[in-house]
């Protein structure tokens, strides 16, 4: 089965139904023919790696595309657990690695679609395939005879010659099937069917009203006095957004999907920012758009799946595969680091609101004063102005003299365009990875930029995933939402998404450094507390002074970024550190908490758990609330990391641990990269998680370097 489709139509909702294919009485075997002779995703693309050729794929072909996707995975499947022979790894688990080809192209290029190119007939398909995916899923999983072959394997794995990595994927798909309810009762797994398919259409229709949402809560603003604190080409493009919604002659305020909002650290209107942080810590809690009854039923139902399997909550039986192991083992984390947290935290919400007194302001620290003022601060402290820095981010340089050359020094891998590849949007770029020797890699998507129809937030998917069983490299692409500027102006990116560029491209590298046999344990198929250390382990290099003298460059004279600003640029970087991890770890803890709910738990009303969580883990400052409210947190309801947003801290000790080591071995050096690349990125899941760590480190990591990194050790 492959690794697209697993994490695509399982590892996204696992939910049910009946299968729901291509019947005779709705298509003859004739337009069956015309189908796959008219549509392209019904054969693998003739573009180099089967890259998607983006010129002849329409809207129109993807629901049939899924559905005869699903149908010809489901007989493939049928075929392999109904075999007289007796179960063996080539002619069960091979055999599913090689199942599901058409629906794993198909729907590899729609939900990336999906996410990055919108539009209604996307969004309606989606509606409508959620429940048959998740009935697909379902089909598949909850198979007694396929089961039975998989656990037969399982229990003599170690008795039939194979390699390591074909029994880490026995392992893999046992523990799969299991948690998925192969072993339940057939009553039981009625139940858990209607569970899975009523998660299914709520997670979608989560991410659909998320993404009307954006419409409506964009801030409409009259005058452009009232935008004072921003720069010309941030006015152009907030006229340029308004004039495009039918707002002639104003200017728009596009809210992205977190608690605080950029923008916020440069307006000078207090009023204006009020009303741009309530439009986004509010949104969705009323309305034709309200997500907060989705939450509430979508914790009970996740609670009950729980049960059924066997667990005592949502957090139990998802930690269970992870690094964490148990619900306990995140709190302990989280509670060890508290008091440091909030020490900081109070820390500069003093000087904050020392600040604030200073300048003339009659009135206490707000949650929408906080960015404004600690820029304010940050300059004093560190005589740091943004607007004196933003002329040495300037978008490409960044992406090509920072990230691209910190993969050189490393890994010694190079990027070069590809324009002659087809691309589904202007602003997206296709490059090809090249290794030291000259070798080709790998194709690779930047899509930065924001635009209607891409959801918010940042990520790396894949259009082809590597797997030597298949002969296929990597097809890979990384997304973000970053304001570009107004025609014929230079984009320029804050530090914060300078670090985000470096963190997906660590992604990134991580599917196209990829070198194992099969599909499912390729690139970033591993446990969510795994997944973000190769990422944030990369965000470090973009503070790394060798690193930023090569691309912190003036747009306009090239000459690089004085060495005295540089200097502090680098100690700024552990400035506000209490108010990043206090509002990170506060969404943590939420997500945990609703997802340690028990069954019997009754819906909750959101505004009063969140407010409980907080009070109970003694994150309840009001100046810093979480980085995603419930309504609109996007990884823990409509997305994968349900009870596993704790993941990037626990992932951020061993980025840190590593980062550090690889510091006493020389730092931005070619062997130590190499070192690190054959450890951890080519590796995917066919190694344990902490056995590749301990591969490449010698040792199990520490939290000193994570505090330190975050500027907190002065605080215990």
């Amino acid at each position: 089965m492959r690794k697209s489709f697993i994490a695509i139509a399982i590892g996204a909702s696992l939910v049910t139904g009946s299968l729901v294919g291509c019947s005779s009485n709705e298509t003859t075997a004739t337009n069956v023919v015309a189908q796959q002779t008219q549509n392209p995703l019904f054969q693998a693309s003739t573009l180099q790696y089967q890259a998607p050729d983006f010129r002849v794929i329409k809207d129109e072909h993807f629901q049939v595309a899924l559905e005869q996707g699903m149908k010809e995975q489901y007989q493939e499947v049928l075929a392999i657990a109904n075999n007289k022979e007796p179960a063996t790894f080539e002619n069960t688990i091979k055999a599913m690695e090689l199942s599901g080809a058409l629906l794993s192209r198909a729907s590899s290029v729609f939900y990336n679609l999906a996410g990055t190119d919108s539009n209604p007939t996307l969004r309606k398909i989606q509606g409508e395939m959620a429940p048959k995916m998740a009935a697909h899923s379902d089909n598949i999983n909850l198979n007694p005879e396929l089961f039975a072959r998989i656990d037969t394997i399982y229990n003599s794995r170690n008795d039939l010659g194979l390699t390591p990595e074909q029994v880490r994927l026995v392992e893999v798909y046992h523990q799969r099937f299991i948690m998925a309810g192969a072993k339940l009762t057939d009553e039981q797994k009625v139940k858990i069917r209607a569970l899975n398919e009523e998660q299914s259409t709520l997670t979608n229709e989560f991410s659909q009203r998320l993404l009307r949402q954006t419409k409506e809560i964009a801030i409409v603003v009259d005058t452009k006095a009232e935008l004072a604190g921003l720069t010309d080409a941030e006015i152009t493009s907030a006229a340029n957004d308004a004039k495009d919604a039918g707002h002639e002659g104003k200017f728009l305020i596009n809210i992205t999907n977190t608690t605080r909002q950029p923008v916020l650290s440069s307006l000078e209107n207090r009023e204006l920012r009020q009303r741009i942080w309530e439009a986004s810590a509010n949104r969705g809690l009323s309305g034709e758009n309200e997500t907060a009854t989705l939450v509430s039923r979508l914790a009970q139902l996740r609670a009950e799946r729980a049960q059924l399997l066997g667990y005592d909550n949502w957090a139990s039986y998802r930690l269970a595969p992870q690094m964490a192991k148990t619900p306990e083992a995140v709190y302990s984390m989280f509670g060890s680091m508290v008091p440091a947290v909030v020490a900081n935290t109070q820390k500069e919400a003093a000087d904050i609101q020392a600040m604030i007194n200073k300048t003339g302001g009659n009135f206490e620290l707000a949650p929408w004063d906080w960015a404004f003022y600690a820029e304010k601060v940050r300059q004093e402290k560190y005589a740091l102005d943004a607007n004196s820095i933003r002329p040495y981010f300037e978008f490409n340089r960044v992406l090509e003299d920072g990230v691209f050359y910190t993969l050189k020094e490393l890994y010694g891998v190079t990027l070069k365009p590809r324009p002659d590849l087809p691309v589904y949007h202007p602003d997206v770029k296709a490059y090809e990875m090249f290794d030291a020797d000259g070798s080709s890699m790998a194709i690779f998507y930047a899509d930065y930029f924001a635009r209607e129809g891409k959801r918010g937030g940042a990520w790396m998917s894949s259009f082809v995933g590597q797997s030597n069983l298949e002969g296929t490299k990597p097809v890979v692409l990384n997304v973000m939402n970053i304001k570009k500027a107004p025609e014929g102006q230079p984009t320029f990116v804050s530090f914060r998404e300078v670090t985000t560029m470096f963190h997906e491209m660590g992604h990134g590298t991580h599917g196209m450094f990829s070198k194992v046999t099969y599909p499912s344990l390729a690139g970033t198929s591993v446990s969510r507390d795994f997944v973000e250390f190769p990422s944030t382990f990369e965000e470090d290099w973009a503070a790394h002074p060798q690193v930023l003298a090569n691309y912190a460059k003036h747009y306009e004279t090239g000459e690089a970024i004085p060495d005295e600003l540089l200097q502090k640029l680098l100690k700024s970087g552990s400035f506000n550190q209490g108010f990043d991890t206090l509002e990170y770890m506060a969404a943590a803890l939420v997500d945990m908490e609703w997802h340690s709910l028990s069954a019997d738990a009754p819906l909750q009303d959101v505004a009063t758990f969140e407010a409980n969580a907080l009070k109970k883990h003694g994150l309840n400052i009001d100046a810093v609330p979480p980085r995603y409210k419930s309504t609109y947190f996007a990884h823990a309801f409509p997305g994968g990391y349900s009870a596993s947003y704790y993941a990037y801290m626990w992932s951020e000790i061993l980025a840190a641990d590593a980062f550090a080591y690889v510091q006493t071995q020389g730092g931005l050096n070619r062997e130590i990269g190499m070192k690190y690349r054959k450890n951890i990125r080519e590796v995917g899941n066919s190694i344990a998680p902490m056995e590749a760590y301990q591969n490449f480190r010698g040792q199990e990591p520490t939290t000193d370097a994570l505090l330190k990194r975050r500027g907190l050790t002065q605080a215990l």
